[in-house]
C-alpha cells in the first residue's frame, strides 16, 4: 500500500519548496475501511494517484471527508486543537467545544464542508476573525475529481485523464495560426470571435475546433481575407475619384495661374457706376486690387499687364475716380489717365472765394448761385477761427479761409461738407506755420492781418520768385515814415478784388472815383480782409519779407515785375511802362 502523500514514483518536490521534507500527516495514517470521525457508514477509499495525494498533502483540501484529521502545512500553520482530556477538541480560541477538528487558518467561513459525503454531518463555520480569509476555489467540486497538481501560482495543471491531454485530430485541410499572429497595435485578431462577429456567408464555426476560427478560412486562398462588400468598394471608388480629382483640378487652376492669360472683362463697362478712391503713393498692383475689389476689372493680374503696356499710366494721378462695373482693364486705364475724369476739385491759389463757389457748384451738379448762399447764412458754422474778426466791413468772410489744394470728392459730397473742409486745411496750415506769434512781431494788429498781406502777396505777385519782395514793399508802405505814399497801399489789385475783374491796366480815374474800404489808393493801411486766398508760398512770403529796402514796382508785361526803392526809379519805370501800352493799343 503506498504511502498517504508519497508515491514509489520520482520525487515531486524541490528542496527550495517550503514543504520540502513534509512528513504528511501528522496523526495517525488513513487506513482503508477506517471509520471516520463522527460516524456514518463505512467507505472503502481507493487508492490515489501519486500526484493526487501530494495535492491533498500540500493543500488544505475543503471536500475532504469529514472525521479525518488536518493536515499541518509549514507554510500555513493551523491552530492544533485542545483536548479536554475526553478526546474532544477543545476551542482554545472560543472556549469551548466546537464538535468538529479545527479549520486551518487562511480559508473563508463556508459553513460547511462543500465536499462531505452525503450524511455526514457537517462541520461549524471557522473561526471568526480569520486573519487571511481567502475565496475557497473548490468549493462544491468532487473531492476526488481530477484536479490541477500542487496549488502554487505559476505552475501548470496536470491535464492527465482530461480531454485536453488527448485532443481530437484536426480536421483534414486545418491550419493552426502562427505562434506571432498575433494582432499588432492593438487590433484584435481576425480569427478572434469580435473579427468573426457581423461576417456573413460562411461564418459558421466548426464544433470542437478551438472557437474563434471561421469554418470557411480554407476555402480562400492565401490567409482567407474575407469579402468586401459592395458599398465599401463603392466609397472606396469615391474617395480615389475625389482625389483625383482635387488634384486635377489644382494642377489645372495653377497651369493656368502660371501660364495662362489672366481673367479679364471684354468692354466699357455694364453702365453700373462706381466710384473708387486711389490712395496717394499706390503701386500699380495695390490699384488694381482696389478696382477688384469695387468689382471694376476681373482679376488683379489682368490689370498689371494692361497698365504695363500703356505707357501713360505712369501719369495715373491719386484721387476718386467714377468708373464702371465689369470694365476691360485696358478701359479702366484709360479713365484713370484722363485728369478730367478724376473726381476732385481743385482750388489754385490766389483764387477769391466768388470763384471758388461757382467751381464747386460747377462740379458738385449745384445750380449756380447754391455754394454763395451757404456760405453766406453757415459762415459762423463753418469752422473760422476766432481771431477771423475785422475792424471793418468784409465783403466775405470765408475769403482767405478757403484752402487751395485737391479736393477728392464722393457722392456724398455737399456744399456745406466741401466748405468745411477747405476752412479747416487753412485753419491747419495757419497753426502749423503759427500766424498768432508771428503777427506782432511784423507790427501787424492780429493773425487776420497777416492773412491780408498775403492774399496781396499773392495776387500781385507774378512769380514766387517775386513774392518775398513783394511782401517787403506792403510792409515798407504800411510804416509810419512812408512819405512817398503816406501809408498807402496803392494796389491795382484791389480795385480789381471791387470790381470783380482782373484787368492789368487800371486808370488813375478809376483809382479815385471809387469809394470803398478796398480801394487801397483812397484809404491809407490795409483793406477790410484778404482779396484771394493765398497758398503756401504767399503765406511764407508774408512771414519772412525780404528786407532789401524795396518801396516800389512795375509790371513789365504781366510776367516780369521790376521793383525799385526810389520814387525816381518807379517813375521812369511807369513812363516806360505806358509807352509800350500805347503801343499795343495802336495809340
Amino acid at each position: 500500500m503506498t504511502e498517504y502523500g508519497r508515491g514509489s514514483g520520482p520525487e515531486p518536490w524541490h528542496p527550495e519548496d517550503p514543504l520540502y521534507g513534509d512528513s504528511g500527516w501528522s496523526g495517525h495514517e488513513a487506513q482503508q475501511g477506517r471509520m471516520p470521525f463522527g460516524g456514518g457508514p463505512q467507505q472503502q477509499y481507493p487508492q490515489e494517484p501519486q500526484h493526487h495525494q501530494q495535492y491533498l498533502q500540500q493543500e488544505q483540501y475543503p471536500g475532504q471527508m469529514q472525521g479525518y484529521p488536518q493536515q499541518s502545512h509549514q507554510q500555513m500553520p493551523v491552530q492544533q486543537p485542545a483536548y479536554d482530556g475526553g478526546g474532544q477538541p477543545w476551542d482554545t480560541a472560543h472556549g469551548g467545544y466546537t464538535g468538529a477538528p479545527q479549520a486551518a487558518q487562511g480559508y473563508p467561513d463556508t459553513g460547511q464542508y462543500p465536499g462531505a459525503a452525503e450524511g455526514y454531518p457537517g462541520t461549524d463555520a471557522y473561526p471568526a476573525g480569520d486573519p487571511y480569509p481567502a475565496p475557497d476555489p473548490y468549493a462544491g467540486a468532487d473531492p476526488y475529481a481530477q484536479q490541477p497538481v500542487g496549488g502554487y501560482p505559476g505552475e501548470a495543471p496536470d491535464l492527465y485523464g482530461t480531454p485536453e491531454a488527448y485532443p481530437p485530430p484536426k480536421p483534414p485541410g486545418r491550419r493552426d495560426p502562427e505562434p506571432d499572429a498575433e494582432a499588432e497595435d492593438g487590433e484584435p485578431d481576425e480569427d478572434s470571435a469580435l473579427a468573426d462577429s457581423g461576417r456573413d456567408g460562411d461564418d459558421s464555426r466548426e464544433a470542437g475546433s478551438g472557437g474563434g476560427r471561421r469554418a470557411g478560412r480554407s476555402k480562400g486562398k492565401g490567409k482567407g481575407k474575407p469579402k468586401r462588400s459592395g458599398a465599401a468598394c463603392l466609397v472606396a471608388a469615391l474617395v480615389i475619384a475625389g482625389v483625383v480629382g482635387g488634384g486635377g483640378y489644382y494642377g489645372y487652376t495653377y497651369l493656368k495661374a502660371r501660364f495662362g492669360s489672366a481673367e479679364d472683362y471684354a468692354g466699357s463697362g455694364n453702365g453700373e457706376s462706381v466710384e473708387v478712391e486711389i490712395p496717394n503713393g499706390a503701386t500699380v498692383a495695390q490699384m488694381g486690387s482696389i478696382l477688384k475689389e469695387a468689382g471694376v476689372v476681373a482679376s488683379t493680374q489682368a490689370f498689371v499687364d494692361a497698365a504695363t503696356a500703356d505707357k501713360r499710366s505712369t501719369g495715373i494721378q491719386p484721387g476718386t475716380y467714377t468708373l464702371q462695373k465689369k470694365m476691360s482693364s485696358a478701359s479702366a486705364i484709360a479713365v484713370l489717365v484722363d485728369p478730367s475724369k478724376l473726381n476732385v476739385l481743385t482750388i489754385p491759389e490766389g483764387k477769391r472765394a466768388v470763384e471758388v463757389y461757382k467751381m464747386i457748384d460747377k462740379k458738385l451738379g449745384k445750380p449756380e448761385g447754391t455754394t454763395a448762399q451757404v456760405a453766406q447764412q453757415q459762415a459762423k458754422n463753418l469752422g473760422l477761427p476766432a481771431w477771423a474778426v475785422s475792424t471793418r466791413k468784409v465783403r466775405d468772410p470765408l475769403e482767405g479761409f478757403l484752402y487751395p489744394t485737391r479736393y477728392d470728392l464722393s457722392k456724398e459730397t455737399t456744399p456745406e461738407s466741401l466748405l468745411k473742409q477747405m476752412v479747416k486745411n487753412a485753419n491747419d496750415k495757419y497753426a502749423a506755420l503759427g500766424l498768432e506769434g508771428k503777427a506782432k512781431e511784423l507790427g501787424l494788429a492780429n493773425p487776420y492781418e497777416l492773412v491780408i498781406v498775403a492774399s496781396l502777396v499773392q495776387v500781385e505777385g507774378n512769380k514766387h520768385d517775386d513774392f518775398r519782395k513783394m511782401s517787403e514793399v506792403i510792409y515798407n508802405r504800411l510804416k509810419p515814415s512812408n512819405t512817398a505814399t503816406n501809408q498807402k497801399i496803392e494796389f491795382d489789385s484791389t480795385i480789381n478784388y471791387i470790381k470783380g475783374t482782373s484787368n492789368i491796366n487800371v486808370s488813375r480815374e478809376e483809382t479815385r472815383k471809387i469809394d470803398d474800404p478796398y480801394n487801397t489808393y483812397r484809404y491809407a493801411g490795409l483793406p477790410p480782409g484778404p482779396i484771394s486766398n493765398p497758398g503756401d508760398e504767399a503765406v511764407n512770403a508774408a512771414l519772412d519779407p525780404d528786407k532789401g529796402g524795396w518801396m516800389f514796382f512795375v509790371s513789365i508785361d504781366g510776367n516780369t515785375t521790376t521793383f525799385t526803392k526810389t520814387f525816381a526809379e518807379h517813375d521812369k519805370l511807369v513812363t516806360e511802362f505806358n509807352e509800350r501800352q500805347k503801343k499795343k493799343s495802336g495809340g
